[in-house]
C-alpha cells in the first residue's frame, strides 16, 4: 500500500500543468490544512511539471486562505528553464477559490557541489531515550492538530515546559523527528517538515493555531535516512505576527533545509 504521506500528497494530471488532489484530514490543524503539508502537495505537482529537474530548491508560499480537507487543484507553470534550473509558478485552489500561490526553483540536487562551509550549529539534543514523545503533548494540543499522529517527534525537555504550562520563554522548540511510519526522508517531505513542529509561540507561553501568511524553504541537499533534527526559533513577536526560522539537519549532522516564515499571532480555533 506504500507509504501514508506518498498517498496523501498524491496528485493526477488533469489538464496541461494542472493537478488534482485530495487533501487529507489527518494534517489538519487548527483551523485548516496545515501548511507545510499544503506545500508537499504543491511541491510533487510542480516535480511532475518540472521533469528532469525534480527537487524543489527554493519555494516561496503566500497563504491566502485556509485550506481544508477534500478535493483540491494545483496548477502549475514553467516560467523559465534555465542551464541548471527551472523556475515555475503554482497556485493551489479549492471551491473556485485561490488558497495559496507559490513561485519556485527546482533542480537535481545530487548534482550540485559537494563542498560544504557552514557556520550553522547541529542542534544539540539530548539522546532520544531522554526526548519527550509527541504523544505526551496535552490533550488540547492533540484535539486541534491531528496531524500530530502523522509524526514520531520526540521533543527536547528544555524546550518542552509549555506541554505542563512552564513555557521556557526561548522562543524555541527543537525535536528528533520522522514520519510515524517509518518512511525516510527526502526532498518533497521537508517541505512538509519544516512546518511539522508546534508553533514556536508555544514555547512563549502562547499556545494556539498560528496561520502561516508567507514561507520560503531552501531544500540544501537530499537527506541521509534516519531521523532528522529540527529547531524553530524565533526573535520577534509584534504587530500581531511573528517569524519563525527553521533548520532541519539529517542522520550525517548536514543541514539539508531551512525557513523563515512570517505568521499570526496565535489564536482559538473558535477565534478561526
Amino acid at each position: 500500500m506504500g507509504h501514508e504521506f506518498d498517498r496523501d500528497i498524491e496528485i493526477d494530471h488533469a489538464a496541461d500543468g494542472t493537478y488534482a488532489a485530495d487533501l487529507a484530514p489527518g494534517w489538519v490543524v487548527g483551523g485548516g490544512i496545515n501548511g507545510g503539508y499544503a506545500l508537499a502537495v504543491i511541491g510533487n505537482a510542480l516535480r511532475s511539471t518540472a521533469g528532469s529537474r525534480p527537487d524543489p530548491i527554493a519555494v516561496s508560499a503566500y497563504y491566502l486562505s485556509a485550506t481544508t480537507p477534500g478535493p483540491a487543484t494545483v496548477a502549475t507553470r514553467t516560467l523559465r528553464e534555465g542551464g541548471s534550473v527551472t523556475t515555475l509558478a503554482a497556485d493551489l485552489a479549492q471551491d473556485g477559490q485561490q488558497r495559496i500561490t507559490a513561485l519556485a526553483t527546482y533542480g537535481a540536487l545530487d548534482g550540485l557541489p559537494d563542498d560544504v562551509r557552514t557556520t550553522a550549529t547541529e542542534p544539540d539534543l539530548p539522546p532520544l531515550e531522554e526526548c519527550l514523545p509527541s504523544s505526551m503533548a496535552p490533550e488540547e494540543v492533540l484535539r486541534i492538530a491531528p496531524l500530530m499522529q502523522r509524526f514520531d517527534f520526540r521533543m527536547d525537555p528544555a524546550y518542552a515546559g509549555w506541554a505542563v504550562g512552564k513555557p521556557s520563554g526561548s522562543g524555541v522548540i527543537q525535536a528528533w523527528f520522522r514520519l510515524a511510519d517509518g518512511r525516510e526522508p527526502d526532498p518533497i517531505s521537508l517541505l512538509m517538515t519544516l512546518d511539522a513542529l508546534p508553533p514556536v509561540t508555544f514555547d512563549l507561553g502562547m499556545p494556539g493555531w498560528a496561520p502561516t501568511l508567507e514561507l520560503t524553504a531552501h531544500v540544501r541537499a537530499v537527506p541521509a535516512p534516519g531521523w532528522l533534527k529540527v529547531r524553530h526559533a524565533t526573535r520577534n513577536l509584534a504587530g500581531g505576527m511573528f517569524e519563525e526560522d527553521c533548520e532541519v539537519w539529517d542522520s550525517t549532522g548536514r543541514l539539508v533545509a531551512q525557513s523563515r516564515q512570517l505568521a499570526r499571532q496565535p489564536r482559538s480555533v473558535e477565534g478561526g
